[in-house]
């Protein structure tokens, strides 16, 4: 099925426009049960069976494969064979029976705004490196953008006069604002710092390594790392958690979720909303802890 997938995957770049990490996703996945079938001497699909999948799904998870990676390779599968489908490569699709593993829903970690000060103050140099890595976790923060978004960015989709920034993820857009803190950042990497990390002129990408090149995820995630560790941060944090604390403060401090959805670029307010739920036990916490008759 090799082919049926190569296929599925320029679908999904050239028809459907998924993001590069949605589609990563999916190819990932799908190799593995491809991989599995052809063990099984499985190679056509209009072969396959609902106990093939079913048997696939049985050796995740006796693989010890988390329920939430279980459930996103059901998904994967089901879009798979949905888009066969639908396309006459196969007559019917034996995914539709397949059913996702219930997925306990944990709250995000997320950093106190003392935290978060003690993070974002750590890049306090005036040395290229330091003034740029100020500004990249100056404006995670403040936009709670992707990281993937924020390595992806341009100079033109930063608007320092007015203070947003244009996202793109696939081929949608948004306008996320900034404010001052991130403002300046921004203004001193830009101004002073970036015209000497990049080694061609023509280089549109804003943050770049100190080879000039842009800067990777991984590059990246171990800056968060070694940051946060330096600020003493016992938690176990990610680039993500910024993102998470970014609107959890906003919804604490009375955002509105369909607003903070927007800024988050998430499709669906049902995703938004763990962080209304996040405001509440916070509010439940504060009540039982002070209140005289709680």
């Amino acid at each position: 099925m090799e082919k049926e997938l190569r296929e599925f995957i320029a679908y999904l770049q050239d028809v459907k426009k998924t993001s590069e990490n949605t589609t990563m996703s999916y190819k990932r996945d799908l190799t593995k049960l491809v991989s599995y079938l052809n063990k099984q001497e499985v190679t056509d699909a209009e072969k396959v069976t609902m106990t093939h999948l079913q048997s696939y799904i049985l050796f995740l998870e006796k693989s010890n494969f988390a329920a939430a990676t279980v459930s996103r390779n059901i998904a994967s599968i089901k879009a798979f064979f949905h888009y066969m489908t639908r396309e006459g490569i196969i007559a019917t699709d034996v995914s539709e029976a397949l059913k996702a593993p219930k997925i306990e829903k944990k709250m995000p970690e997320i950093l106190t705004t003392e935290e978060v000060n003690r993070l974002l103050d750590q890049p306090s140099g005036s040395d290229l490196k330091s003034v740029r890595d100020k500004a990249m976790l100056e404006l995670l923060y403040a936009t709670g953008i992707r990281v993937s978004e924020l390595i992806g960015l341009n100079v033109n989709d930063v608007n320092l006069q007015v203070g947003y920034i244009i996202c793109r993820d696939g081929h949608k857009e948004r306008i996320v604002p900034f404010g001052a803190p991130a403002k300046r950042a921004l203004t001193e990497y830009m101004k002073n710092a970036r015209k000497l990390m990049i080694r061609d002129e023509e280089n549109e990408v804003l943050f770049t390594n100190c080879s000039g090149q842009s800067m990777s995820r991984q590059g990246f995630w171990k800056l968060v790392k070694y940051y946060s560790k330096k600020a003493g941060i016992t938690a176990d944090i990610t680039p993500h958690t910024l993102r998470h604390s970014f609107a959890a403060h906003l919804v604490e401090n009375g955002a509105d979720l369909r607003s903070v959805q927007e800024m988050l670029g998430h499709s669906d307010i049902s995703t938004t909303q763990i962080y209304a739920n996040m405001s509440q036990n916070r509010i439940r916490e504060v009540y039982a802890k002070n209140f005289p008759r709680g």
